[in-house]
């Protein structure tokens, strides 16, 4: 069994706590629901980081309350690139899987597939391009 990550973005309306747990929900959802079999049991470590202009709550507590909650989390600060997108929310989680790295899909959400277009998602829709 490897240890693979999945990458994940997504773009908050507000720094609000309920916006940034609103958007940090939808993305962990649709990282769920591309990853058939993702359990948290098999999740080694989940990293969060938010743009500087997110600090009204932890996006880790979104998982929490969603079931992670034995799951090793972390938050931290991204780089402040000027002109990069504003309230991101970025995700990598670390998982113990025996599929390949091909087969690992990588979700991100509304603006934030500006980042990763070949990784775009519309959510229910799956990729907006193959991987």
């Amino acid at each position: 069994m490897a240890v693979r990550g999945i990458r994940g973005a997504t773009v908050a309306s507000a720094d609000k706590p309920e916006a940034i747990l609103a958007a940090t929900r939808e993305l962990m959802a649709e990282i769920k629901r591309t990853n058939p079999g993702l359990d948290p049991e098999d999740i080694a470590s989940v990293i969060f980081t938010t743009t500087r202009d997110l600090t009204s709550v932890y996006p880790a507590q979104a998982a929490r309350e969603g079931g992670w909650g034995e799951v090793p989390l972390l938050c931290g600060q991204e780089i402040p690139v000027p002109g990069g997108l504003r309230r991101c929310i970025r995700v990598l989680i670390h998982w113990n899987t025996r599929l390949a790295q091909g087969e690992i899909q990588h979700v991100y959400l509304g603006r934030a597939g500006e980042l990763r277009p070949d990784w775009a998602v519309n959510p229910g829709e799956g990729k907006g391009k193959s991987s």
